[in-house]
């Protein structure tokens, strides 16, 4: 794996957590991650204070600056892991035939699904996303480097 683009919506809890989550693992040093909104309102805001807690407190955090998904992003990324189906369908409409396969759901390892927006809810809705994220990420992780099939 070389490069993955994490997507939510609008790129201040779910995807900035999983991107802290990969930058913190020794297997990801020199991959290129990022994450992206498929909506723009979020443009240039740091990551919800909820999520830089709980990455400050797990030691993944990272300077960040929410952005929108650009047609760019398709053919610059290996993968491109979408937090959910509504993401997901979002990202299939938008990206050229010869990308589509690098489109899949961040859970995909874990069955699949969609891994719950923190934002409405209290910080442990952000606890659990953190913890879906590290277990799928675990799997993400083996896979990209050749450890599992």
């Amino acid at each position: 794996m070389a490069a993955v683009l994490f997507v939510c919506l609008g790129n201040i809890c779910r995807s900035p957590m999983a991107e802290g989550i990969l930058r913190a693992r020794p297997e990801a040093k020199g991959w290129t991650i990022d994450s992206a909104g498929t909506a723009g309102h979020h443009a240039g805001e740091h990551a919800d204070p909820r999520t830089e807690r709980v990455l400050r407190r797990h030691g993944q955090q990272f300077a960040h600056a929410a952005r929108a998904v650009t047609a760019d992003d398709f053919p610059r990324y290996d993968m491109l892991l979408a937090m959910d189906a509504d993401n997901l369908s979002d990202l299939r409409r938008r990206c050229p035939a010869g990308h589509q396969h690098k489109l899949t759901l961040a859970l995909e390892p874990l069955g699949g699904g969609d891994v719950p927006d923190p934002y409405y809810g209290g910080p442990e809705g952000f606890d659990h996303v953190h913890d879906l994220l590290t277990r799928a990420l675990d799997v993400w992780v083996q896979r990209w480097s050749g450890d599992a099939a």
